[in-house]
Parts: C-alpha cells; structure tokens; sequence
C-alpha cells in the first residue's frame, strides 16, 4: 500500500519546528483534538473492520496484572492483590498498581516534545489545570478497529536470522512492509499494527534470579538494557504517518530500541508526542502469533477499553483479538 491520498497531509507537508526541524501533526485533526491518530477510526473503518470477525474466535492480548514478574523499572513494582472475605461475598482491591507496568496503553500525556509541550502544544498547566490529554479521552470511544500482527520474530527465524532480543534492533518501515507482505497481508487506513520481536517470550522464561540481576544491571547503568524495537528515525514515522495508522503496540518494554541514541531520535517523542499516535507496550502477541499461523491470516478485528480514567497517563489495555 502506498502513502493514502485524502483530506490531511502526507509527512512532508506537516508543520516543521523552525528550530528543531522536527515535523509535526498538532492542529491537523482541529485545535483541541485531545485523541491523535485515533481519529483515523471512522465509524467506516470500523465498520470494515467488523468484517475480520469470520469465527468467533478471540485471543486475549493482556498479560495477567501482576506480570512481567521483577519489573525492572526501579520506579514500577508488582501489584499486590487484597481480597476481603465475609459470610456471603468477597471483596478485594489492588494496592501499588502501576497502570504501566504491564500491557499497556501510554496516553498523549504520557510524554512531551521539549520545550514546545505535550501534543498539541500543551504546556503543564494546560493539561494539569484543564485536565487535559487523559487516557479518558481514548477511553470513551476505545480503540477499535482492524488489527493487523507483524510477526517480525517469525519472519526473521525463516531467514535464517535469529532476532537477538537483548541487542538493539530497529524495526524499519522497510523490514515491516517486508513482514507484511511475507504474511500476504496489506495496509489499510486505520489499522492497529501489533509487533511481535519474541522479547516477552524470552523475558518469561529468564528465572527470578535472573531477572532480577538484569533489574540490578539496569538500575545502576540506564545504558545497560539493549533490545529491540520501533526505528525512530524520520523515515519510519514518514512511513506509519502516510500509512495512516491509528495505533501501534510491541511485546516489548519500551517500544523504543535500547539503548537510545540521540543521532536517531526517540520513537516517543515523534510518534506519540508529535503525531499522536497510541503506542502500546508490554502486548502478550505469542498466542497471537499461532492462532494467525493456524489460520494463515494475520489480520483481525481488535478491540481495546482503556480505563475510563481522568487524566490518566497510562492504561492496562483490555484488548482482544477477535477472528
């Protein structure tokens, strides 16, 4: 597929930052858009989008909350679970719930663009005192739409080529449209495109020793973890701008490639901060994965409720992939 001709800009003919160069989608949906390329889910493409749904069959995208297990994000620790019992009910709560420490979705007030603000030109008082950019605002109308896996692990093994998740790796526009039409399956306006890289897979697998020396490892030296990711780099976005998707997740931590290199930028910044596209992480795709090799269809409809929280940086992502 190439770059879709309708009413908004290619990349190029985005607004650049005269002093960064940075291009940018602020103002492109209307000045007080608060949901970013969310707003590529029409009520047609949803329609469409509808039309994946052939068996019935679903497959359920989150992690169970509590997991990964020994985060290593010193500023994030598991979840622990409370449960009240009475003669006739239980009750329970959660305590020390970190809305990011699992599959998650990160809102547009997740991460700002320097000194210019969060999209759309938000300075802090303007999302803190308006209450703006919540993870709410994606919440009341969910991320729904056609999914489409990239299963760039798979497809790299039938190369011959092992993907290394504890290096850094870009994943490229060129490498996904490689991936995408291995598994026969096009780019449509709207879609949701999910990036399997085998990094959970083999995270799970590490002991509880072992998880927590890299934990140690990455606390005493932020350079130290290494895995792949999202290319940053200017190219790429270009790339999932014009294709006009709506959202984009990874198994992976970070969404990003580590260590981060300032010659190529952070995903984070031009993708979320100055297109507002949804980016998710930490996506459980493994069993993803084999039901779209049974089928021999990587294509689906997805459904996502994040927390209908106010001003919300984060949310679990309560996804389904339904074939």
């Amino acid at each position: 597929m190439t770059a879709v001709r309708d009413q908004y800009p290619v990349y190029d003919e985005l607004d650049v930052f005269a002093d960064t160069g940075e291009r940018h989608a602020w103002g492109v949906f209307g000045a007080d858009d608060e949901i970013g390329c969310v707003n590529f889910l029409t009520e047609d493409v949803v329609a469409e989008a509808a039309t994946e749904i052939r068996l019935g069959r679903t497959v359920n995208l989150d992690l169970p909350i509590g997991e990964p297990k020994d985060p290593f994000w010193s500023s994030r620790s598991a979840a622990t679970r409370t449960e009240t019992v009475n003669r006739t009910s239980r009750d329970d709560r959660l305590d020390n719930f970190y809305l990011q420490g699992g599959t998650q979705w990160d809102a547009l007030r997740h991460h700002r663009y320097r000194q210019h603000g969060y999209y759309g030109a938000r300075q802090d008082s303007d999302v803190d005192d308006r209450k703006l950019l919540g993870i709410d605002r994606w919440a009341a109308r969910g991320i729904i739409g056609r999914g489409v896996l990239l299963d760039v692990a798979s497809y790299m093994s039938a190369q011959g080529t092992t993907m290394a998740v504890t290096e850094r790796f870009l994943i490229d526009s060129e490498l996904m449209q490689a991936v995408a039409s291995a598994q026969d399956v096009d780019f449509r306006h709207g879609d949701i495109v999910l990036v399997r890289t085998g990094w959970l897979d083999w995270y799970q697998t590490l002991s509880p020793a072992e998880r927590l020396s890299r934990a140690a490892e990455f606390g005493a030296d932020r350079r130290a973890l290494k895995l792949p990711g999202i290319d940053p780099r200017v190219p790429t976005v270009a790339w999932i701008w014009n294709h006009r998707i709506a959202a984009m997740a990874t198994d992976t931590p970070t969404f990003d490639a580590l260590e981060f290199r300032r010659e190529d930028g952070w995903a984070h910044q031009r993708l979320l901060a100055l297109l507002g596209l949804a980016i998710g992480e930490l996506w459980d795709l493994d069993q993803l994965a084999v039901t779209c090799r049974e089928l021999g269809r990587y294509s689906f409809f997805l459904t996502s409720s994040p927390l209908n929280l106010p001003e919300g940086a984060g949310s679990p992502a309560n996804a389904y992939a339904i074939f």
